[in-house]
């Protein structure tokens, strides 16, 4: 009685969105429910189709994909537990291009190159937090820069 409330909740979750297998567990244990009872009802919704974490990361890369960096979206999966081999399939399945991606993106939050260093380093500070790299960052600024000289 007890497994068919757990699997039932575990469903309920599920029909929300896709969960990662470790976030879900987490998520079901804070409710109060066994470590032990908790993995096997996963392990009967990972076989019935119901819960995967491949699917996950090909959805949260999808999601995430033109707005982060490869670098992010990877990180973000790692933390939910995610597998290394899922996490590399979504993203190539993806097609991240990150330096697109970073184009625009800062195209659409900023539109030009900053005028002073305080508003170079907001934009800076944006793009970190969407994970791409500082060298990446500087490279394309100093592009940007360039460019709004030519024009």
């Amino acid at each position: 009685m007890a497994a068919a409330s757990l699997l039932a909740q575990a469903i309920r979750l599920l029909a929300r969105r896709e969960y990662a297998r470790a976030e879900l567990e987490q998520k079901l244990i804070a409710k109060g429910w066994g470590r032990v009872e908790v993995r096997i009802a996963l392990d009967e919704l990972a076989t019935r189709g119901y819960l995967s974490d491949a699917r996950y990361a090909e959805a949260i890369a999808a999601q995430r994909a033109g707005g982060y960096s490869r670098r992010r979206i990877a990180e973000e999966l790692k933390a939910r537990g995610v597998a290394r081999s899922d996490i590399e399939t979504a993203l190539a399945g993806a097609e991240i291009d990150d330096d697109a991606a970073l184009r625009a993106l800062w195209q659409r939050r900023f539109g030009r190159a900053p005028g002073n260093e305080r508003e170079k380093a907001r934009q800076v500070r944006f793009l970190q937090a969407r994970g791409f790299a500082l060298s990446t960052i500087l490279r394309f600024l100093r592009s940007a820069d360039a460019h709004e000289l030519d024009s």
